[in-house]
């Protein structure tokens, strides 16, 4: 298994990893990364100094991935974002790799980290909170992602 910063070619493999995700979990609708229209483009959409997105490659095949990015208008925030395994790599370590791969990523730009999920998705949950995400009573600035209705911030440099 494989954890490498994506490339152009892996595009539409990582797309179709998020979206067999997103329908797995009633999240094929408005307000989430379902109708992100840069879905197809992630290699592009992660080129500038501050994001980065990981893929998950297993055996050729990219079978999760996940990214760090900016928060609009707060500075020393950056949000965990996209951040899907398909169910074959789901307790593999895979999730772990690429959380930690992102989390020291992001220590090195941004003072804290913001992610934003749903309620269903509860093994996701229970995996943020392991990560010392603090969940939070509503969201953290505006990411158009109105159907999400979990939301957690994890400060990158405490114990």
């Amino acid at each position: 298994m494989i954890i490498r910063e994506i490339q152009e070619q892996d595009n539409k493999a990582i797309e179709n990893v998020i979206r067999t995700c997103l329908k797995e979990y009633g999240g094929d609708r408005a307000g989430l990364a379902w109708e992100d229209p840069l879905l197809g483009s992630l290699s592009e959409v992660y080129r500038g100094n501050n994001s980065r997105y990981w893929v998950a490659e297993h055996h050729g095949r990219i079978v999760g991935g996940c990214g760090i990015g900016p928060m609009d208008k707060l500075e020393g925030v950056c949000e965990l974002q996209k951040m899907y395994c398909l169910q074959e790599a789901r307790g593999t370590g895979i999730a772990h790799k690429l959380m930690n791969t992102a989390l020291e990523f992001a220590q090195t730009c941004y003072e804290q980290c913001y992610l934003e999920t749903l309620s269903n998705m509860e093994a996701a949950n229970r995996f943020y909170q392991k990560y010392n995400f603090v969940k939070l009573n509503k969201p953290l600035g505006d990411t158009g992602h109105f159907s999400c209705d979990i939301w957690y911030l994890k400060d990158l440099h405490s114990s």
